[in-house]
């Protein structure tokens, strides 16, 4: 009898898993097209009435807040944070609401909402929030106990369909969301990543956003290159971590006043957000990712592209809006891999930019390998895999000395269950 019962406990788990992969596919497809709608109304609007945004962009982005905080706190910002904090003890009531299926639901339509304002935000870290809390949705639906295991699982395909990209999948999961590296753990993630990559890939085809990037460089120009971009990339990254993590945390009266009048402060962001984007020719608006095209593709953009990037997706995640960082910083890198195209002209362009693109992606995200896979498969850009390994080191090893924690497990304390916090001098 114990036999036909855990002969019935491993295939309810087999099929939870299969399920819910399968189903974070469809989810991440559907989540996919509707940002890019999202964005093809608001550029409906800007054609329109230039000034638009000036009204719109800070009245949703302060209706997006009060929303968020009024039915669903658990959804603001990135939602990697959360897949993180609740990884740490799925059981937990409080750990719980951060993936479950309304706080998802509320991820979802939230993000949406913010590309239909010109929010500099992504759908890809989301998208994380949304599969983790799927697969534990199914979990449930099947009566399979919840773990840590399940939660990064979720976790790890959604980043898997959201780039299509398995390999980075798997990667993501060990460099972010797991703390530790077991067997258990990782036979659960290639297959939820492998299931929910290959519908995605199945049904949308090859992710390139960016277009395909077929240049190649010379070891000369690599060893030339590889450390003036991780260099700058890791400063840059690891500045915009910093300011995250201090505005959060800080005590200092001024930062603690704007934190303690969300609202205002999401309004004041979104105006602010909406004058660089106006008289910023219209060049900083939702992920970036056609400009960044245009720029990888050898087009002429203005220089203070990657600064202004920069500043609109720090005051976007900073105002407490749902919506990720991860599309914002690869625009906002090639902001840079344009500034390092002046210093080397000579050698090729889209190769040069997807190096500054990573650096400063790294810098930002401190997750070396998921960096170098998404990249290469969303630029086809796999002659350039050992510059671009080369690169995000360097850039992962700079980052750490301008910022020492890493941004998304700094920012999932915020979201830990109180009771699962450690001690205050273990920080």
């Amino acid at each position: 009898m114990w036999q036909w019962r855990d002969f019935g406990a491993v295939w309810r788990r087999r099929t939870a898993t299969t399920g819910g992969a399968v189903l974070i596919g469809l989810v991440a497809l559907a989540f996919a097209a509707s940002a890019d709608k999202a964005m093809e109304a608001f550029e409906f609007v800007l054609a329109r009435w230039p000034y638009a945004p000036l009204v719109l962009t800070p009245a949703a982005y302060a209706a997006i807040v009060w929303i968020t905080r009024r039915f669903a706190p658990e959804a603001r910002g990135s939602g990697i944070p959360q897949v993180i904090a609740g990884s740490h003890n799925a059981a937990s009531e409080a750990n719980a609401r951060l993936t479950s299926l309304r706080t998802a639901a509320f991820k979802f339509v939230l993000t949406i909402l913010a590309l239909a304002a010109g929010g500099s935000v992504g759908r890809e870290g989301p998208t994380v929030q949304i599969s983790a809390a799927l697969m534990e949705g199914m979990h449930r639906l099947f009566r399979v106990p919840l773990t840590a295991a399940v939660t990064i699982a979720g976790g790890a395909a959604g980043v898997s369909a959201a780039f299509n990209t398995p390999l980075a999948g798997v990667a993501f999961a060990i460099e972010e969301l797991a703390s530790a590296y077991e067997q258990r753990l990782a036979l659960l993630v290639m297959a939820a990543v492998m299931i929910s990559g290959l519908v995605s890939l199945g049904i949308a085809g090859d992710y390139l956003y960016f277009g395909a990037v077929h240049d190649v460089l010379s070891i000369k120009a690599a060893i030339m290159i590889a450390p003036v971009a991780g260099v700058l990339g890791g400063i840059g990254g690891g500045l915009f971590s910093r300011a995250m993590l201090w505005f959060t945390a800080s005590e200092w009266h001024p930062v603690a006043a704007v934190r303690s009048r969300p609202i205002l402060w999401a309004a004041a962001a979104g105006l602010v957000i909406a004058l660089i984007g106006v008289f910023g020719a219209n060049l900083t608006w939702g992920t970036g990712y056609s400009v960044a095209r245009s720029i990888i593709e050898g087009g002429s953009e203005p220089l203070w592209f990657g600064p202004a990037k920069f500043a609109t997706t720090l005051l976007t995640a900073l105002s407490g809006i749902p919506g990720g960082i991860f599309a914002p910083s690869l625009s906002a890198g090639t902001g840079l891999g344009q500034v390092l195209t002046a210093i080397f002209p000579d050698e090729p362009v889209g190769a040069v930019v997807v190096l500054g693109m990573i650096a400063y992606f790294v810098g930002v995200v401190r997750a070396p390998l998921t960096a170098v896979l998404i990249v290469s498969e969303m630029t086809d850009g796999h002659k350039l895999i050992l510059p671009l390994f080369a690169t995000a080191i360097i850039a992962d090893g700079v980052s750490a000395l301008v910022c020492k924690e890493r941004l998304y497990h700094g920012l999932s304390r915020g979201f830990r269950d109180r009771s699962q916090q450690p001690p205050a001098d273990a920080h």
